[in-house]
């Protein structure tokens, strides 16, 4: 290990609650979660949690869609995606078990992050849907998990299987206007 290595300290959500401001922590390193996102950001999220709740309103399940909300995968991996949805009741001040479906909106701050770092966690937490939506290029990608724990790219018409009684529809178009 180098040596830059050993003298950076090593986050968890000890630390992490005391914090002013939004933040994640992925590996014990923080990321801030600051400026603000973007208007055109804040629109499409708004236009696929609706989405996303119209597609589960036809289903007699208990997935709920949240907003950024504090997912901690580990005591140093606490992740705040875009948009997700739970299947279980979430009982503590944060999501500790993996959602069936996480959205993540790209930006320039968070492009690689997403793209790279936050694919891997997901893949890792066993995380069935990973979308990545591109605002501006109105691109979506939806990643399922497969036989072999990873991601792979499926077409956007595909139907989402959620939990064992809950399978939904996407209509990606609707998330632009």
């Amino acid at each position: 290990m180098s040596r830059a290595i050993q003298i950076l300290p090593q986050y968890t959500y000890a630390d992490y609650v005391n914090w002013e401001g939004q933040w994640e922590i992925i590996h014990g390193i923080p990321y801030a979660k600051s400026p603000a996102p973007r208007p055109l950001h804040q629109l499409v999220a708004s236009n696929i949690s609706r989405v996303l709740g119209l597609a589960l309103s036809g289903n007699e399940c208990s997935c709920q869609v949240y907003l950024p909300i504090d997912y901690k995968i580990a005591e140093d991996i606490i992740v705040q995606p875009d948009l997700l949805i739970a299947c279980d009741p979430i009982e503590k001040k944060y999501l500790d078990f993996a959602p069936a479906l996480v959205v993540e909106i790209l930006s320039d701050s968070t492009r690689l992050k997403d793209r790279h770092l936050k694919f891997s966690l997901y893949e890792k937490a066993a995380i069935s849907y990973y979308i990545i939506v591109d605002a501006d290029d109105q691109t979506v990608e939806i990643y399922q998990l497969n036989e072999n724990a990873t991601y792979k790219l499926i077409d956007s018409t595909h139907k989402l299987q959620l939990s064992t009684v809950c399978t939904i529809q996407l209509d990606v178009e609707k998330f632009w206007n």
